[in-house]
């Protein structure tokens, strides 16, 4: 089954946009533990528990969301209203995490605990989705291929320029 071939400048923007969404991603895997440890002051067992747990989480909410987004039905497909939806959410939940308001230990807790869990739920409703349109923007396997390469190169810019 033979589809259009996808130019460079569509795999390009395809890659771009996955690696906007894995600024994120790498923000956290690079600084998050630091941030929540040595910068909002929180006990170092408890950061390590939420990550954990919001992990765990994710392994409940990503097949959750992928049968949601194969299940969506409206004029704009299948994903992309799951991308228009939860950009703002996203990134605002994005920027809470890295906020530092100045109550006490306890409320820090809640604010860290309640603003990482509304993070990676949105993180899960839009890359899930993102990364299904992958299998549907063209009917080519080679193209598909070579749109999912752009994709990986462009994440290794982004974690690139993000690290250093």
């Amino acid at each position: 089954m033979k589809g259009a071939a996808l130019s460079f400048r569509e795999k390009l923007g395809y890659g771009m946009g996955y690696a906007r969404c894995n600024m994120i991603g790498g923000a956290i895997m690079l600084f998050l533990n630091y941030f929540y440890t040595d910068v909002f002051g929180l006990a170092p067992a408890l950061v390590g528990t939420l990550l954990l747990s919001v992990r765990v989480l994710d392994a409940v909410t990503d097949p959750i969301m992928g049968a949601i987004a194969d299940r969506t039905q409206s004029r704009w497909g299948r994903f992309r209203p799951w991308l228009l939806r939860v950009s703002v959410p996203y990134v605002l939940f994005s920027v809470l995490m890295f906020t530092t308001p100045d109550w006490t230990y306890h409320n820090k807790v809640i604010w860290t605990i309640v603003t990482y869990f509304l993070m990676s739920l949105t993180y899960t409703a839009i890359n899930i989705p993102y990364c299904s349109l992958g299998g549907v923007i063209t009917n080519d396997p080679g193209e598909r291929f070579s749109c999912q390469s752009y994709r990986f190169v462009m994440v290794g810019i982004a974690t690139l320029i993000l690290s250093m």
